[in-house]
């Protein structure tokens, strides 16, 4: 492979910004701002032969969001490759490396983090306790918003404006890192999901378990595991809460009465219903309902 010149910084078409420590100082006596907040942004178009190494690591988190090309990233002993539309935090103050493919030279956004839930925030982009180089869709807002964040701070470093500042960045990190989340149509494919949507097409039927462990073609036992690491209930719980929940909408928008609305959720005990109800939104459905049409 041709030996290529490594370059720390300066590329043709280079946006960058580094706070300085008294902007910093401000920041950080901001109630509004200082638990999550900028240090450092840039934007590094094709940058042939960018290499970063840090023996030492940072003292904050490194955000990089690659948007064409690819390159690598030397972590604890690992290899990740990041290519278009994918991100990688690197964590703080541990050693770490990352640099440009020398033929396919990559296009990154970047950003320095800190703050009190910085590191919170970061856990939350971790896998099973692993760090993950994620594939995200294309979101043409996303690099709009980060030219935004470059436009406050190439014009003004008022209170204001930091404040304004640092909710687009923690909007636009949190938008890389709950991706799945805000996109749950297009990435909401586990059996769990997957069940909890066959749950929400049949509210009227009256599912045993033993039928939602049949529909997911999963043994019990297995089934019920997995359903509880991810909902934190077991799976008939879950469905009589979506039956309830679903209930507060016939006792709003409608003059049903509680036997109707028993039948239309496949439940053959009004009193079982009442104590449900109650227990789950705190009163009983009669009251619920004179509480809303008031």
């Amino acid at each position: 492979m041709e030996e290529q010149k490594k370059i720390k910084e300066g590329f043709l078409g280079q946006r960058m910004i580094v706070l300085t420590p008294n902007i910093r100082k401000e920041i950080k006596k901001n109630p509004l701002i200082n638990t999550f907040y900028l240090t450092a942004i840039g934007y590094y178009p094709n940058a042939a032969g960018h290499d970063r190494e840090r023996k030492t690591g940072s003292n904050e988190f490194i955000l990089l969001y690659c948007m064409d090309g690819e390159g690598r990233i030397d972590i604890q002993g690992k290899t990740y490759q990041l290519k278009a539309n994918m991100f990688f935090i690197v964590p703080k103050n541990i050693p770490h490396r990352y640099y440009s493919h020398p033929k396919h030279p990559w296009s990154i956004y970047w950003l320095h983090f800190s703050g009190s839930n910085a590191s919170e925030i970061y856990q939350r982009s971790l896998i099973d306790g692993c760090p993950l180089a994620h594939s995200v869709p294309f979101e043409e807002y996303r690099v709009k918003q980060f030219n935004q964040i470059f436009t406050i701070l190439e014009h003004s470093f008022s209170n204001k404006d930091m404040e304004i500042m640092n909710f687009r960045v923690l909007h636009f990190v949190t938008s890389l890192i709950y991706y799945k989340e805000i996109n749950p149509a297009v990435y909401s494919q586990d059996a769990v999901s997957s069940s909890i949507n066959f749950m929400k097409s049949n509210l009227s039927a009256r599912l045993s378990v033993h039928e939602l462990s049949d529909q997911q073609k999963m043994s019990l036992s297995q089934y019920l595991r997995i359903f509880k690491q991810k909902t934190g209930q077991s799976p008939i719980a879950y469905f009589n809460q979506l039956k309830i929940q679903h209930s507060c909408q016939y006792l709003y928008f409608t003059d049903k009465s509680i036997k109707e609305i028993c039948l239309k959720l496949g439940i053959d005990d009004q009193y079982y219903f009442s104590r449900l109800f109650n227990k789950l939104i705190g009163v009983a459905p009669s009251m619920y309902r004179k509480m809303h049409k008031k």
